[in-house]
């Protein structure tokens, strides 16, 4: 990674916001999936089984089959625009930009980068510290902290400091799954859907699984994942019985974070429940996981099983108050780091005194 090689005595230190997400393919190609699966699924916070037992799996079963059947699915819910996932972050990155310039002068440089995939954290982190920033707050857009997913992006973020002479200041947001703006707009979000399609008779709130071991191990997830569901329970007012913490996208035969989204709807659609809302809390931007897997095949497996009617609350997206709860909880921890600028008087007596003690020009 290229550091920075024209440094300036008296330039004013800028501070820079990094959003990372997960990433996503290029395309919805097993051409396009294949590397992704491959830099995905070989993360050691990932894939915790040991290499040797691994590797052969991934390279043997699972990457010559598996990216045609992801691109299937990612067809599925491909946009005019790409991704969703890209898209969204896209967006949001964007509108928090556009809202921190509204309180912050001056306002902090605003990017994204995803964990796996483009545009890479090295190359997003080496872009901001050309442009010299030297205070870079990084937010993993992980609402509950997990090893394999914050703990990944920041092991991203730790390999590309690695890299640089003139390193810049890191801050970092660990989790914020029990902040009361994103509760706040998470409730807003699912009344804002009731009010339109009136209210379930149970509402399923599902989060990303990871293996039970990785509980055992020491991982707050779970207890992250359970009090978020808490939390929006109590704020939309619902009763013990009118909402249900669940766990989607189990991989392999160990045994994972229960109970199981599928397994719950599945159950939910043999008693005939009249009507069932899904909603993700763990992902604040809709993606293969949500759109595919969640809305279409949750729904398959309730409506198979003989229930009814089934809903699919999106997630936070674009909404103005999730944005707005992003910005709080970023200008929260960039508390200290936010000075005026510099006058320009100030700037030149800087350069003149790095000048008077040997400084080039």
């Amino acid at each position: 990674m290229a550091d920075k090689l024209n440094f300036q005595h008296g330039e004013p230190d800028k501070t820079g916001v990094l959003l990372i997400n997960l990433g996503t393919p290029e395309a919805p190609t097993a051409q396009a999936l294949r590397p992704y699966l491959r830099e995905f699924l070989s993360n050691r916070r990932v894939i915790e089984v040991p290499r040797l037992i691994w590797l052969p799996i991934l390279y043997g079963f699972i990457l010559p089959f598996r990216p045609k059947q992801s691109a299937e699915k990612y067809a599925l819910i491909w946009t005019d625009e790409g991704s969703p996932l890209k898209v969204y972050t896209e967006r949001q990155t964007a509108l928090l930009a556009e809202t921190l310039q509204k309180t912050i002068n001056p306002a902090p440089m605003v990017e994204y980068a995803m964990n796996i995939g483009n545009p890479s954290v090295s190359g997003v982190l080496n872009k901001m510290q050309q442009a010299g920033c030297d205070r870079i707050l990084i937010i993993p857009l992980f609402p509950q902290y997990a090893a394999s997913s914050t703990a990944a992006a920041m092991d991203a973020v730790y390999s590309a400091l690695n890299q640089m002479r003139n390193m810049p200041a890191i801050r970092t947001v660990k989790q914020y799954h029990d902040h009361p703006d994103y509760i706040a707009a998470l409730a807003q979000n699912i009344r804002d859907y009731w009010d339109q399609h009136g209210k379930p008779d149970k509402l399923i709130i599902s989060f990303h699984g990871v293996p039970r071991r990785n509980l055992n191990k020491g991982d707050p997830y779970h207890c992250f994942c359970q009090k978020t569901g808490r939390l929006l329970a109590e704020t939309l007012n619902l009763e013990q019985d009118k909402y249900q913490v669940c766990f989607q996208s189990r991989f392999g035969r160990a045994q994972w974070l229960q109970p199981y989204t599928a397994e719950t709807l599945a159950q939910l659609g043999k008693a005939q429940t009249n009507r069932v809302d899904v909603v993700c809390p763990g992902f604040v931007s809709d993606c293969l996981e949500t759109l595919e897997e969640i809305a279409i095949e949750g729904k398959k497996t309730f409506t198979d099983a003989g229930g009814k009617d089934y809903h699919y609350i999106p997630c936070l997206n674009e909404r103005d108050d999730w944005i707005a709860a992003l910005a709080n909880i970023t200008q929260s921890h960039l508390q200290g780091w936010l000075e005026p600028e510099p006058t320009e008087d100030a700037l030149m007596q800087s350069k003149q005194r790095a000048t008077a003690m040997g400084a080039e020009k």
